[in-house]
């Protein structure tokens, strides 16, 4: 099951990482001060995925 874990750091701000079924890190935020900015970022990449598009920038 993919799952967003949310967190403290060491530094005491709210992060989060998106983790694969296999229990791998895909991917992890930058820091927020609070943890409702932590929340409303992953609330907001659900809503805007499946939108997204692919911007290879290694093509010449």
């Amino acid at each position: 099951m993919y799952k967003f874990e949310v967190y403290k750091d060491k530094a005491g701000e709210f992060r989060f990482r998106f983790k694969a079924s296999n229990g791998e890190t895909m991917f992890a935020s930058e820091g927020y001060k609070a943890k409702a900015s932590a929340l409303h970022a992953i609330e907001s990449i659900k809503s805007h995925v499946g939108g997204a598009t692919i911007d290879d920038q290694t093509s010449a």
